[in-house]
């Protein structure tokens, strides 16, 4: 796999679909097809398998680990085709015929050792996770979260940052969101692709992965031309992928830099912003 990715400048307004071009359709999860709490609503569930019966490459690109993705997948009707989890970090290839309906294409993996242990002596009480190649997580505490998909194994930190990771997670409840940002900033994270949450949680991938990235190698994959990608979601690992897209498409509720990358800004995702942008891409 390349970390080249390819962008698009957008046109910025009087977006219309081509007739008769299948679209590929990149869709972030939190915020964007599902609400904070996990709920995804009738109108979502309709319009997505409207825009699959359509024949349009529907693709998943979240940060949730595979494990988190795959019920997402269900969720949207999708069976053939990819998704992107981990940000990036693993593609996931769909087919029916294959065990659990799925296979692991591409899984970038790189070592945050100095990352983390720089990390580490700013936020001495911080909590750190990683996401190995094949799904499986450990933790050097007691850290879950939904979108892990499964209970992370704890292991000392040592270990923990020698391992080969696709995705590191890091978050810590002891300081407000501004001053973490302040602290990562302050780091110098290199050699890594890094994230800030809506909390105070950092997201580590390799160097150049990203969203964006990733489905750069699915659209070659697919063979479908810059041109006809479209993109919507709402956080700052969104960013690449807004601005790969020819049409990017922010969530209402997306902080100001999110929006900036996109050519719009649709309803929240309370509004079922995602219902309008998909609704174009069906008859």
């Amino acid at each position: 796999m390349t970390n080249e990715t390819t962008v698009r400048t957008p046109a910025r307004t009087g977006w219309r679909r081509e007739p008769g071009v299948k679209y590929l359709v990149a869709l972030d999860v939190d915020g964007t097809l599902v609400d904070h709490d996990g709920h995804m609503t009738e109108a979502v569930k309709e319009v997505l398998g409207g825009v699959v019966a359509a024949g349009h490459h529907v693709v998943v690109a979240t940060g949730r680990s595979k494990g988190a993705t795959l019920p997402i997948v269900q969720l949207a009707g999708l069976q053939t085709g990819y998704a992107v989890s981990s940000n990036g970090g693993v593609t996931l290839r769909l087919d029916p015929s294959l065990p659990g309906g799925y296979e692991i294409s591409e899984a970038v993996t790189f070592r945050a050792h100095s990352a983390l242990t720089a990390l580490r002596d700013r936020l001495p009480g911080a909590m750190f996770a990683l996401e190995a190649a094949d799904g499986s997580f450990y933790s050097t505490a007691e850290f879950q979260d939904r979108s892990f998909g499964m209970e992370a194994r704890q292991v000392g930190f040592e270990e923990l940052a020698g391992m080969d990771a696709v995705r590191v997670v890091v978050f810590s409840d002891e300081v407000d969101l501004g001053s973490f940002s302040r602290l990562v900033d302050e780091v110098g994270l290199h050699g890594v692709t890094y994230a800030v949450g809506w909390t105070p949680w950092l997201d580590l991938s390799a160097s150049g992965v990203t969203k964006a990235s990733a489905l750069e190698e699915v659209r070659r994959s697919l063979g479908v031309e810059p041109e006809h990608t479209v993109a919507m979601g709402d956080g700052n690992n969104d960013i690449e992928m807004l601005q790969w897209a020819a049409r990017a498409v922010a969530m209402g509720q997306a902080p100001a830099d999110v929006a900036a990358a996109a050519s719009e800004v649709t309803g929240t995702v309370y509004e079922d912003g995602a219902v309008p942008i998909l609704s174009d891409l069906v008859d």
